[in-house]
């Protein structure tokens, strides 16, 4: 009578965790040993949290002087959408440039011909590059984004704003005192959908990066969609016009960064944040595909 064995099960699959696992330590590794890493990620805290105190600190010593801009009429309106949209919405662009560099930094040094070499397949490398990236740049824009929304509100809150009211023919002045909290509808959401947004548009950008694969050119195209291209397709006629600008990547992204409905929005803000994924999900896999078809 013979006895067999049952086959012993396979290794691969523990194997293909430990090969990702290196990945994953091998892209931490590159990143933070990058000065360039540092030196971004400083600028990106110091611009957003130094111009959201700045910003808030002129606007309402401009009110106290009774000077009604549209940036006044904001923050009165607004309180939330005016902190997080004033230093996050330069500070993002800190995000756009770092974005790129994580990547075309390596073909600019030739670090990305070592990378692929040791590898059989390429397509891991950008996954895991994608992956560390993603993490350090949610954790620090959440922190930033919280950051940036407390010294705001410390700012506003209890600020006493009076408006004149005509009524019947008689002038009246009404006296309230602005507001914001994070258990107010929405202001939660914002504020965390900030680091959401930030996280999704840095990977925008490194998807860039990769289907352009030079640092100066990535980076003018990165910006330019996000501060112009983008922006000034709102100004297409009709309501084709319309729809287009709503679906466009950091138009609709933008939607989970307000805490109250804006003007004309087409989307949710779940619904806008899903389209901006969307979009840098295509991207991700174009620069994938390319990144295992093109030599490095």
């Amino acid at each position: 009578m013979s006895i067999t064995s049952a086959p012993f099960p396979a290794a691969p699959p523990a194997a293909h965790r430990l090969r990702f696992a290196g990945f994953l330590e091998a892209e931490w590794t590159k990143i933070r040993s990058v000065r360039s890493t540092l030196w971004t990620l400083l600028i990106f805290v110091v611009v957003s949290l130094g111009l959201t105190g700045l910003f808030t600190w002129l606007t309402l010593n401009s009110l106290d002087h009774g000077r009604q801009g549209e940036r006044a009429t904001g923050l009165v309106t607004d309180p939330v959408n005016f902190i997080l949209g004033t230093g996050l919405g330069l500070g993002q662009l800190a995000i756009c440039v770092l974005g790129v560099l994580v990547i075309t930094s390596e073909y600019s040094s030739g670090v990305i011909r070592s990378s692929l070499l040791a590898v059989p397949r390429r397509y891991p490398v950008l996954i895991a590059k994608a992956v560390v990236f993603a993490v350090i740049v949610f954790v620090i824009g959440e922190v930033v984004a919280f950051i940036s929304y407390f010294i705001g509100a410390a700012l506003v809150n209890g600020y006493l704003v009076n408006t004149t009211a005509h009524v019947a023919g008689r002038t009246f002045t009404v006296h309230h005192h602005i507001t914001v909290s994070l258990s107010q509808p929405g202001v939660l959401r914002a504020v965390f959908g900030s680091g959401l947004y930030l996280t999704v548009l840095g990977l925008f950008a490194l998807a860039i990066g990769g289907l352009i694969r030079h640092t100066a050119g990535a980076v003018t195209a990165v910006i330019g969609m996000v501060l112009v291209i983008f922006p000034l397709a709102s100004l297409l006629p009709s309501s084709w016009g319309a729809h287009i600008h709503a679906y466009l990547p950091t138009i609709a992204g933008q939607l989970i960064t307000a805490d109250k409905h804006q003007s004309g929005q087409l989307l949710s803000p779940w619904q806008g944040f899903g389209v901006f994924c969307a979009w840098t999900a295509l991207l991700l896999i174009a620069a994938t595909l390319l990144l295992d078809r093109r030599d490095a």
